[in-house]
């Protein structure tokens, strides 16, 4: 039998409010429910081979500086997902800052006067290193947009040498 605290009145049990005094009723505690079961987190983000953020944000991250992210993503991060997309960055953009390189130079001889261009393949060398310069861009996009759609989304040639990289 309970008691109200303020006036001492019989309140009947699990009664929120006493009866005579209208005062506020501490509720008897049942059988307390099992705690809950919680992971364990350790204070190491890279326990597991993670850097501690999501795979797809870690593989968007690959691509955001190029072959420089994914060559930092490659040797910190040893998740499937992330690892691919860190490989596809190095060879995809790796491969295009060198082609657009060797180009550059080409260029830069036409420009000095070494090799003696006429206008009409000059014209085809500048075309040429814009378009790669188009390329890389659109594709500097579409692959941030699909590893963050959590998409392993391969470029033709490219991720086969990306899957070698990567160890698969």
């Amino acid at each position: 039998m309970a008691f109200c605290a303020k006036c001492g009145a019989e309140v009947a049990p699990g009664a929120a409010f006493c009866p005579k005094c209208g005062a506020p009723q501490a509720v008897a505690a049942g059988p307390s429910p099992a705690p809950a079961v919680t992971p364990v987190v350790t204070s190491d983000p890279l326990v597991g081979g993670g850097t501690g953020l999501a795979e797809n944000i870690a593989g968007l991250l690959c691509y955001v500086l190029g072959w420089v992210t994914g060559i930092i993503f490659f040797l910190i991060d040893k998740r499937p997902f992330v690892r691919f997309h860190a490989a596809q960055s190095i060879v995809v953009f790796g491969g295009l800052h060198v082609i657009s390189i060797l180009i550059g130079h080409f260029i830069g001889f036409g420009f000095l006067g070494g090799w003696g261009w006429n206008g009409g393949s000059w014209g085809l060398i500048v075309l040429l290193y814009e378009l790669i310069n188009l390329v890389s861009f659109i594709l500097w996009i579409l692959l941030m947009i699909k590893a963050a759609q959590h998409e392993k989304f391969r470029v033709p040639i490219a991720a086969e040498f990306a899957d070698q990289l990567a160890g698969k």
